[in-house]
């Protein structure tokens, strides 16, 4: 069996998070059991939410253990079977965690999905076509639900989630307004990604000077909002929100060093009539089937061009998730392993 790299959780963060808190290990790998698989991992996925599970506290999921290998998904392919239904060679996406290789239990439901390469390429299974794009269309299928003619808006427009929402928000006949940092985000939501508008948060000191703008590319208001960052952002588009607007809350990512995040007017809530819904994607999973059909078909027909930073090797990937929660990562972060 081969041997093994992995990154595991050192120490816990004190406020923002820095390389410290990991750690590289060498591991042997274990013999297979009937019933496991070993995989070789080709790409990791790094996510935002790796970071709120990093702190020993109260959110919706477990905390990530100590000395345990991070966590996170993984596309790879099957190079030694133990089960019947998974062969060598198989393409499977997975929770592999941060690192080279694992052993799975293909007998436990969802553990491994076997995808198709022909038309999606693999890494995009960890991107438009896996758990972020799904988040994107359940948040603005399931909880914004919006008509035709309707506007809808998403900070983190050029993120993973929110490419994915650009192609949905358009296939519904929405106006999609997307919120980006930096001209070449933006240039790359409207002229690729097919945003009606992309406003550049970089530009604007304070949340009335955004919502300024927001009014500019959202003349009639604003009817649905995914909302990925939270802050100021999230102040200036409560201010253009419509009446009866819905609000998918999928992430905070303005929070993650640990301090919280105030809300400078919630009585915008009440006055709006206003839904607001968090929600995790991973809850949802009777929606992924027809979520995945929609949004691979996007991929293979060309009307969604996801793009991907690549950190190459495994020691790479500490230093590539602080950048994506500093926004430095262009569309999906990805390590190559």
């Amino acid at each position: 069996m081969p041997t093994n790299q992995q990154i595991v959780l050192d120490n816990r963060p004190q406020g923002e998070a820095t390389v410290d808190n990991f750690k590289l290990v060498t591991t042997e790998t274990p013999a297979l059991k009937d019933g496991q698989v070993l995989v070789k991992h080709h790409f990791l996925s790094l996510d935002p939410y790796m970071r709120g599970r990093m702190n020993d506290s109260k959110s919706y999921a477990a905390s990530q253990g100590l000395g345990e290998v991070m966590i996170g998904g993984t596309v790879g392919e099957v190079v030694e079977s133990k089960h019947p239904k998974l062969a060598v060679g198989d393409q499977v996406v997975g929770m592999g965690g941060w690192q080279q290789y694992s052993v799975v239990d293909a007998n436990q439901p969802g553990a491994l999905r076997k995808v198709d390469t022909t038309h999606v390429p693999l890494s995009h299974y960890l991107g438009a076509v896996g758990m972020p794009g799904v988040t994107a269309w359940y948040g603005l299928v399931k909880i914004i639900n919006p008509k035709a003619g309707e506007t809808v808006v998403i900070s983190a427009a050029t993120g993973a989630v929110g490419s994915a929402f650009g192609a949905l928000a358009k296939a519904r006949g929405c106006r999609a307004v997307g919120i980006a940092g930096g001209p070449e985000k933006c240039k790359y939501a409207v002229e690729e990604l097919g945003f009606d508008a992309c406003i550049d948060y970089k530009q604007h000191k304070d949340m009335y000077s955004l919502a300024k703008a927001l009014k500019e590319h959202c003349p009639d208001g604003i009817d649905g909002y995914f909302e990925n960052v939270g802050g100021m952002i999230l102040d200036a588009v409560l201010l253009r929100m419509n009446a009866f607007g819905r609000i998918a809350v999928c992430g905070m990512i303005a929070g993650y060093d640990g301090a919280p995040l105030p809300l400078t007017n919630p009585a915008l809530i009440l006055v709006n009539r206003l839904k607001v819904e968090g929600f995790i994607v991973s809850e949802h999973m009777e929606i992924w089937p027809e979520a995945l059909t929609e949004l691979g078909t996007l991929v293979a027909t060309g009307k969604l061009r996801p793009r991907e930073t690549i950190a190459e090797g495994i020691a790479a990937a500490p230093e590539a998730f602080l950048g994506l929660l500093k926004g430095k990562n262009f569309g999906k972060q990805l390590v190559k392993l």
